[in-house]
């Protein structure tokens, strides 16, 4: 059975670029959620004996909708509370952001696609930094969807839901992405992830 994680930081500790509300609420709430649903739905299934990733992929390509999404917002939101820090954003390491100039032309361009991907998904989604053939790829993904299922290894994701926002921002998603992208990623996390 699959736990709810706990964050490597307190819910206050992002604020005011995340507030302690909405983490609360979004961690609390909607990522507890979709564990609980995703639990009910593998119970005394072949699903049960499988690993997330395994989960995801099999429930992908067998059709299984309900599965599938609350398997995948589980492997997201893992990512995603890893992906931030209090005080993050900033320098980058270096192994890291010489992939970035290398695959992007700048680190100015890879942050213009990225929060592009995010403000331009239609509706709920996520946007991503994920390896494709040992190169680095800026992607979106509509609702629970992530880059596994398409053979990618997503290294950083940002939520784009409203509930990850709208208490914070309202409808101004790309203020959401571009603090996000500024101050809260932990680049060292997305360095391990390389």
């Amino acid at each position: 059975m699959f736990e709810l994680p706990k964050l490597d930081y307190s819910k206050s500790a992002l604020s005011p670029i995340m507030s302690e509300q909405t983490l609360d609420l979004h961690h609390g709430k909607h990522h507890q959620t979709y564990i609980t649903n995703l639990n009910n739905f593998i119970k005394s299934s072949d699903y049960e004996k499988l690993s997330l990733e395994e989960i995801i992929k099999k429930s992908s390509t067998e059709k299984k909708a309900g599965i599938f999404n609350n398997a995948s917002q589980h492997w997201n939101h893992i990512q995603f509370w890893k992906c931030m820090k209090p005080n993050g954003g900033g320098k980058i390491p270096s192994k890291l952001e010489d992939r970035i100039k290398n695959d992007f032309g700048s680190f100015e361009k890879f942050r213009e696609d990225f929060i592009n991907a995010g403000t331009t998904q239609f509706g709920s989604g996520w946007c991503w930094l994920s390896i494709k053939d040992d190169k680095l790829i800026v992607t979106k993904t509509p609702n629970a969807e992530n880059p596994l299922i398409n053979d990618m290894k997503p290294i950083l994701g940002c939520d784009v839901w409203e509930h990850s926002y709208y208490l914070d921002y309202k409808n101004k998603r790309p203020v959401y992405l571009e603090n996000f992208f500024d101050k809260l990623i932990n680049w060292d996390f997305v360095d391990s992830n390389l």
